[in-house]
């Protein structure tokens, strides 16, 4: 194991442990090096290394703090990782959204509360089937942001999030080219929405899985041609 990979090991135990908390400071780098049997140099690596994962927050003339580790916090740097998709690989994005999403959605359908359906149902009307189609999709990626952050479980909505960033020009290039794809949209988001009001988690999630199976046949059949 090389010295970093050791270093980031011993830290991430220390915090796993519960020897440092979330939020709580590290022992300044002397000590903490001493405590570790590590050199500071690779204590300095390995800290690096977990502040750009969002494991660690290095504030300068303070000293070194366990962040949060809320799950949206770590997985921030899955979205660095999805920027970098190229566009062959969206339809693999889509499958796992597929799975993901109507996951979500039949979670909200259960957990959702008063105002929070509220808040979807008012989004039906934030974009019409004559809405310009970048409205159109920013809105669409809203309605389901929405539910996602409904489903009551933060690792599920963060990456829902994630998952729906590689698909935004898939969406865009579906709302250009296919005759009445906001129509469709529209009316499947009503249903989503029916359902979710309705405390229909079942039915929530098959309206889920059609509107997502829908773009990724679509996109099959567009990027087979």
């Amino acid at each position: 194991m090389a010295l970093t990979d050791e270093a980031i090991e011993k830290i991430k135990q220390m915090i796993i442990s519960g020897r440092v908390r979330p939020g709580e400071k590290l022992p300044r780098e002397a000590d903490l090096a001493a405590e570790l049997g590590l050199s500071r140099n690779s204590l300095r690596e390995a800290v690096k290394a977990l502040s750009l994962i969002n494991v660690l927050d290095v504030r300068q003339g303070d000293g070194t703090y366990a962040t949060s580790l809320a799950p949206s916090l770590l997985l921030e740097a899955l979205s660095f990782i999805v920027d970098f998709h190229r566009d062959d690989t969206v339809l693999e994005f889509l499958e796992v959204h597929r799975i993901l999403e109507p996951a979500a959605t039949a979670l909200a359908a259960l957990r959702m509360s008063p105002e929070e359906q509220a808040e979807l149902s008012k989004l039906l009307d934030a974009a019409t089937a004559d809405s310009p189609i970048d409205d159109f999709v920013a809105a669409d990626l809203e309605f389901h942001k929405k539910i996602a952050i409904g489903s009551g479980n933060s690792v599920l909505a963060s990456l829902v999030d994630n998952m729906s960033m590689p698909t935004v020009r898939a969406r865009v290039w579906r709302g250009m080219t296919q005759p009445h794809a906001q129509e469709r949209t529209i009316a499947e988001h009503r249903a989503i929405c029916q359902a979710i009001m309705s405390s229909e988690p079942e039915l929530a999630r098959s309206w889920a899985t059609v509107h997502i199976s829908g773009i990724e046949s679509w996109l099959r059949t567009a990027l087979a041609n």
